[in-house]
């Protein structure tokens, strides 16, 4: 693979990692049985996968921010709270935004176990490393992932959809900041030595710390779409 030998990389980071990755793939499963199994169905799946894959990257953390941003009651399917309504207040802009970030990370978590596993196993490399097809394999897949949320999403979400141009306008924007961070930390790992195998358990945790990483950097992206109307939906 060449990504990097990885010799920076302590060992009590193996423990954490294999934790944390326990402790979403749980998080994922109990907010996939909340809103399948308990009935709290949204109005599209586009959102409900949003929420699901949340847990991926945020871990245990995704379910307090499920419970509190998206989970649905169980008659109507309508959400507790208000985020899909229109937002007034700059605290309203700010919450929005926040929600918007998340098909981001979701789109990126599920284009990584894609992407990874496709470029290790056909051998692909740039200047004789597999981070650079990894990292634009994984740009294409999210820019595509996000470009239907905004399609579908936005058509059950009681707003105008977006046409075409600009919904890829909107994934292409949110897609080069969230890669400023999340490719950013990818080449500290790899120019401090501290890039794992792609086959380690430390790999696919720092992979979930980049995701957090883009989407502090995608934020301002997609809060400045949002105040144009031009924005991945909220889920």
């Amino acid at each position: 693979m060449n990504m990097s030998m990885g010799s920076a990389i302590p060992g009590w980071l193996t423990p954490v990692a294999w934790t944390y990755i326990t402790l979403a793939l749980i998080a994922t499963a109990v907010i996939a049985a909340d809103i399948y199994l308990g009935r709290r169905r949204h109005p599209d799946t586009a959102s409900e996968l949003v929420w699901i894959t949340t847990g991926l990257y945020l871990g245990p953390f995704a379910i307090p921010v499920y419970v509190s941003r998206g989970r649905t009651s169980v008659s109507t399917g309508s959400t507790v709270t208000a985020t899909h309504t229109t937002a007034h207040t700059d605290a309203d802009k700010t919450d929005a935004a926040v929600v918007a970030v998340l098909p981001g990370g979701g789109a990126s978590a599920v284009a990584h176990l894609v992407a990874v596993p496709f470029v290790a196993a056909i051998g692909w490399t740039i200047a004789g490393m597999a981070m650079w097809p990894m990292i634009f394999v994984i740009a294409v897949l999210v820019t595509v992932m996000l470009f239907v949320h905004e399609r579908l999403a936005g058509r059950s979400a009681g707003r105008t959809r977006l046409t075409a141009g600009a919904a890829v306008f909107a994934a292409v924007a949110t897609v080069a900041a969230f890669d400023i961070g999340m490719v950013g930390w990818m080449l500290l790992l790899y120019v401090n030595d501290a890039m794992p195998e792609v086959s380690d358990a430390t790999f696919w945790f720092l992979m979930q710390v980049g995701v957090l990483v883009g989407l502090a950097t995608g934020y301002p992206a997609v809060k400045w779409l949002l105040s144009r109307n031009q924005s991945v939906v909220p889920a």
